[in-house]
């Protein structure tokens, strides 16, 4: 079992490497299930919409997760409560539209693959207690109880929340894997109870930028100059940055874990 997991697409430029690769590497690395953050995938870099969203399903997307900016734009409200492979933070305030966490197939119809998506608590939009929201879900999302395997994002500011539920869920779940920082971190590796972690998989967009950001307009307002307008994405050459988890088919837990990064100026 393969399973690619991608961090948070970061406007135009992240969409049109997605579109431009993705088919490619499903079929080169015999990708089994996919998984990307698409919180940020909007032109402002804020948001999804439901044409994004289905494109990335046309693309050979199979779960888009999010984070914070998950409700910047105001159709996502109600396209969310239709569409199940659309995850919000699974500890945002209790009747918030759509699910956190689901069930969903393999490509080939084989396996069940449950995906929980969270969010941090500190430095990040006010939430319910993650490790409380996390600790209820682990009792409905069993490793090879009701699902083969299974993926955790953790949209989160601070390693040390994102290292904690790595930990949590050490031995339950597949892989867990941090997004929202847009930096790819170099901690990659297999948990002693054999789940895949790394604590940022970074973002898809244009790395010659500030996370993301123009940077010369970034530059601008760390410098406070009056000619500096509202942050918004860079448009270069996008690079494709996350995951490759290969994990066993009878324990669910992960055998190999890879850091994908393809594309822009972050492979050179």
């Amino acid at each position: 079992m393969k399973i690619l997991v991608l961090g948070d697409v970061m406007g135009a430029s992240g969409r049109k490497a997605l579109k431009k690769n993705l088919s490619k590497i499903i079929e080169e690395y015999e990708i089994n299930f996919s998984v990307i953050n698409g919180e940020n995938a909007a032109d402002d870099g804020k948001g999804i919409t439901k044409k994004i969203a289905e494109d990335f399903f046309l693309d050979g997307i199979d779960v888009i997760t999010s984070g914070n900016h998950i409700w910047d734009k105001e159709e996502t409200t109600n396209y969310i409560e239709k569409e199940n492979r659309l995850l919000r933070p699974a500890n945002l305030a209790e009747g918030s539209p759509g699910k956190g966490f689901g069930i969903f197939f393999s490509k080939d119809k084989k396996y069940k693959i449950g995906v929980i998506n969270l969010m941090g608590n500190v430095f990040m939009r006010k939430t319910e207690d993650v490790f409380k929201i996390a600790k209820d879900i682990s009792k409905k999302i069993i490793l090879k109880k009701n699902v083969d395997f299974s993926v955790v994002d953790f949209h989160g500011e601070i390693t040390s929340e994102k290292m904690a539920i790595g930990h949590f869920f050490d031995g339950h779940s597949t892989c867990v894997v941090g997004t929202h920082t847009h930096v790819p971190t170099a901690d990659t590796r297999i948990l002693e109870k054999g789940t895949a972690y790394q604590t940022d998989i970074g973002m898809c967009g244009d790395y010659n930028s500030v996370i993301g950001m123009n940077k010369e307009n970034s530059l601008k307002k760390f410098f406070k100059e009056k000619d500096a307008i509202k942050h918004f994405p860079s448009l270069g050459d996008g690079t494709l940055s996350g995951v490759i988890v290969e994990a066993d088919v009878k324990t669910g837990l992960a055998t190999k874990v890879s850091r994908f990064i393809k594309g822009g100026t972050l492979s050179k």
